[in-house]
């Protein structure tokens, strides 16, 4: 049930997508009097699911989900329709139009991508407002795995700017430090006092290389008890409130790290504790049962998420800021992903990556979210001056307007064939690596 929910989002996404992408195309050929021969969701190769014509157009549902076209009539695309190419020009038809009018229906498709995402995430801030976490409240510091000790932390360490910039959100942490084409300064509070760690970009390709960016690291939680349920623990002296400050002589501990060590290390033996108790400290001697518990249940609530309203005069701006962010971060990580030293290229992945970030349960703002961000990846892919893409075609429209010569229809075959060729490697390549991932992870 998990799965078939994780793919029908899929699907709801994308034909959302697709949908709106082909329509920027459809619906500026349209206001400049180009007859579209056919929009199809999905491509159609042999047959289709359904199709009606109204009208020139014949509209569509194709079987096979790599995304959709519209067919203009005199444009060399997709379709590769080279009879039509050969009759006399029409006044209807892409060609026939002027270089400015081709380049607006060429990049129509990725603006109503961008449009869409600036309206999903309106609505989120508009609705919802901005949850986040906020460093400032990371009063005990951050534990960090392994990874992330190599980079020079040390647990505790309250993390205040990266590369003189303040980090307010604490997921801009990782996204500051995977995100980089050069070394970063960490500025952090370590036992009180401010300290700053060069990391060099080798160490940063390193740790991204081995995947240890996904546990990097994680707030502090103090061991604070909310329930004592064992009479073990009663008889020992704890009480609700009692904040642990050292462990068998140890301070500094975290929840986490307490926990752990009473699990694998002190099942059914007796361990020495201080606690703060208002402004005092007791030390107590606590017994320890066979499945390493002491019989305590902690305070949760200690580290909460902060949310921001929005007027819907507020949320139109911070929606459109957060798509310039987004934007701004995914092509970041496309620039990465083409530097061979990062590696970034193995983590590329098809349509099973792409499903895997939607949610086993149903959650609206989820699905909401990763439209938007698709919607974004999209625009940006399609932008990108690969023959075959928009872009491809917008550079090559955006030439002749510079220079006054058109690129010759022959010019233009050979390059659809190419960009066709090298999409087809990338979907190889993608998917490829999300059937490798699936038999050896």
């Amino acid at each position: 049930m998990e799965i078939l929910i994780k793919v029908l989002q899929f699907f709801m996404s994308l034909s959302l997508l697709v949908g709106i992408h082909e329509f920027g195309h459809y619906i500026m050929a349209r206001v400049f009097k180009i007859r579209v021969e056919k929009f199809y969701i999905f491509f159609d190769p042999w047959f289709s699911l359904f199709k009606w014509k109204r009208g020139d157009t014949e509209y569509g549902v194709g079987w096979l989900p790599l995304g959709g076209y519209v067919k203009i009539a005199g444009m060399i695309d997709e379709s590769m329709d080279l009879e039509q190419m050969k009759a006399p020009v029409q006044h209807w038809e892409f060609r026939a139009k002027p270089a400015w009018q081709r380049f607006l229906v060429m990049i129509a498709g990725v603006m109503m991508n961008v449009l869409l995402a600036m309206v999903i995430y309106t609505g989120i801030r508009y609705t919802n407002g901005e949850s986040y976490f906020a460093n400032e409240d990371v009063k005990w510091g951050y534990e960090f795995n392994e990874a992330g000790k190599k980079l020079g932390f040390v647990d505790g360490d309250k993390i205040v700017a990266i590369d003189g910039e303040k980090i307010d959100d604490v997921n801009e942490i990782r996204s500051k430090l995977l995100l980089t084409k050069e070394g970063r300064n960490v500025e952090v509070i370590r036992n009180g006092k401010s300290q700053n760690i060069d990391i060099p970009f080798d160490a940063l390709l390193d740790m991204r290389r081995n995947r240890g960016f996904e546990n990097l690291y994680m707030p502090r939680i103090p061991f604070i008890i909310d329930t004592v349920s064992f009479d073990s623990a009663i008889a020992s002296g704890l009480k609700v409130g009692d904040e642990v400050v050292a462990f068998n002589g140890e301070r500094n501990l975290s929840a986490n790290q307490i926990t752990t060590l009473l699990r694998e290390e002190f099942k059914g033996d007796t361990i020495n504790l201080v606690v703060a108790r208002g402004a005092e400290q007791v030390e107590l001697a606590v017994p320890v049962n066979e499945d390493g518990r002491i019989g305590v249940v902690l305070k949760a609530d200690i580290f909460q998420p902060r949310t921001k309203s929005f007027t819907l005069l507020q949320a139109i701006p911070a929606g459109i800021s957060l798509v310039g962010e987004t934007i701004a971060d995914y092509w970041l990580q496309l620039k990465l992903i083409f530097q061979p030293k990062t590696k970034m290229y193995e983590e590329l992945g098809g349509f099973i990556a792409i499903g895997q970030i939607f949610p086993s349960e149903w959650d609206w703002l989820r699905f909401w979210s990763m439209t938007a961000f698709l919607s974004i990846m999209l625009a940006v892919l399609n932008i990108l001056p690969i023959p075959g893409l928009d872009g491809g075609h917008a550079l090559f429209t955006l030439w002749e307007m510079v220079t006054g010569h058109k690129p010759s229809e022959k010019f233009l075959e050979i390059m659809q064939y190419i960009g066709f060729f090298l999409l087809l490697a990338l979907v190889i390549y993608s998917n490829g690596n999300d059937i490798y991932r699936l038999f050896t992870k």
